[in-house]
């Protein structure tokens, strides 16, 4: 049994602890019945708010392999093959009669992502087209309602599977 002032010690101590928040979170130390996240994050009022439970392994590693390799190709180099991936698509696609958002943007402010359309072509079916083919685009839309099909190609991505995108259109 504790004494009157070992209780209040507990007390102080529970006091500040809930005023203390844990630094990150996890799924043990929020409360989350059949692991289903709420509204609001509760943790336990005990020095269980501090265990976050287990770390995600496969994805430090996966993140580990992922920044091993743009350090050994170079973010200069891939900023560099982007912007000529991104040059001769928006030339492609002003070709063949398409509108780029930005296609004039100078090459240090530019970026990979390319969004496009075409005032006489449904672009939720041209996106949807995409799809089937296997090619991950993301149809976007305006405030007036305008449809338009958005697609990020990277460092990784062949000239051949741009020019299979191209081909598509």
């Amino acid at each position: 049994m504790l004494g009157p002032s070992a209780a209040g010690i507990l007390y102080v101590r529970q006091a500040q602890q809930e005023k203390l928040r844990p630094p990150i979170y996890g799924w043990h130390n929020v409360r989350c019945p059949n692991f289903v996240a709420q509204e609001q994050l509760v943790s336990p009022p005990d020095a269980r708010r501090y265990e976050v439970g287990t770390a995600n392994l496969l994805g430090l590693v996966g993140i580990k392999a992922a920044m091993e390799l743009l350090l050994e190709i170079g973010v200069d180099a891939i900023a560099a093959e982007l912007q000529r991936k991104r040059t001769w698509v928006v030339a492609a696609l002003l070709e063949k009669g398409y509108s780029v958002c930005h296609a004039d943007v100078p090459s240090e402010n530019s970026a990979s992502i390319i969004t496009f359309w075409r005032g006489d072509e449904d672009m939720t079916l041209l996106h949807q087209k995409l799809s089937d083919a296997n090619i991950v685009t993301s149809l976007r839309g305006d405030r007036a309602g305008r449809k338009y099909v958005r697609f990020s190609p990277h460092f990784y991505n062949t000239d051949a599977e741009l020019h299979r995108v191209l081909e598509l259109l």
